[in-house]
């Protein structure tokens, strides 16, 4: 008899668990976005949000959590419950921020489970005239030439546009210096001034100062060219393979929460980034989209952070 009760427990434990997963979501999911309204992320999401709503029958709501380098409103998902109700959008720097930062309140590989990868878009490295190269292998011949005279700006110590930076000095062994600014802005607007020589940029922020000739586009990082500026060469195509710093966003969830829940999440807005719509209306943005599984994504995330770890390990890249 004990035993037969015992049977019956975990079958009915099972099928609770499995009522769970087929009324989820029966209430708004929260998406936390650690940043201020307007920045790439947040674009992102908003643009996708009522397709994704639509899709999952429930409101998405936006959560815009910005400061300490993403950290706080990452720190929020990483302890909310692990129901599927709070979810974290974010971009590259969740990737980063482990190598960057000794003391995180969340360890994000034990912490997060990935839901899906979006989208991702590539940075493209831009010098003012004055500079005299005209293409990426005289460039590197130039900074060879001068080594520590050349400069790069960025959005600051630890951005994305400083690590491209960083990564492009390791892979074409170079000596330039790091120039930080308090965010992209003013690093674009120094570098039209001609007070900085050159800046890595997102392809909307740059296209602007390339057709007009303000700047001069060297390469753009990923495997194909863009669209938006067909005629500037990859950096693979300039015989400089290995300078990936493209910007990736992805959706993540508490690392416990349920299979089945983070299957009907993944399921909902991997279908909603491949309406011809989204991918049309994000390629006007400057994003490529992508969808994968929470497996994929997973093991994707942990490759990134690992890659990147060792990256800004080399170049003494900390932040406290």
């Amino acid at each position: 008899m004990i035993r037969l009760l015992a049977f019956f427990s975990v079958v009915l434990l099972g099928l609770a668990g499995n009522a769970g997963a087929q009324t989820f979501p029966n209430k708004a999911i929260r998406v936390v976005v650690p940043y201020s309204p307007g920045g790439g992320t947040d674009i992102l999401i908003r643009a996708i949000i009522a397709d994704a709503s639509a899709s999952l029958g429930q409101q998405l709501v936006v959560d815009n959590r910005p400061g300490g380098a993403t950290v706080g409103g990452t720190d929020s998902v990483a302890k909310a419950p692990a129901d599927g109700y709070t979810i974290l959008a974010a971009d590259s720097t969740f990737l980063t921020n482990p190598g960057l930062m000794k003391s995180l309140p969340y360890q994000t590989v034990r912490d997060f489970t990935g839901i899906t990868m979006l989208a991702k878009a590539p940075v493209i490295l831009l010098t003012h005239p004055s500079v005299p190269a005209k293409n990426i292998g005289e460039l590197i011949a130039l900074a060879k030439a001068r080594p520590g005279t050349l400069n790069f700006a960025s959005g600051g110590n630890g951005s994305s546009t400083h690590l491209a930076g960083e990564l492009l000095k390791q892979m074409a062994g170079i000596d330039i210096v790091h120039v930080p600014y308090k965010g992209t802005g003013p690093a674009m607007a120094d570098l039209v001034a001609g007070q900085v020589q050159m800046a890595f940029s997102g392809i909307s922020s740059a296209r602007q100062y390339v057709e007009s000739g303000q700047l001069r586009a060297m390469a753009l990082t990923g495997d194909k060219r863009n669209p938006a500026l067909p005629d500037v060469p990859t950096f693979a195509e300039s015989n400089l393979a290995g300078v990936d710093a493209e910007t990736y966003w992805g959706l993540y969830a508490p690392a416990a929460t349920p299979t089945d829940v983070v299957k009907i999440l993944n399921e909902h807005f991997a279908k909603t980034v491949q309406k011809p719509q989204i991918v049309q209306r994000l390629a006007e943005l400057g994003y490529e989209t992508i969808a994968n599984t929470p497996q994929e994504h997973t093991a994707q995330m942990r490759q990134m952070i690992k890659a990147w770890s060792a990256i800004i390990e080399k170049a003494g890249i900390h932040i406290e």
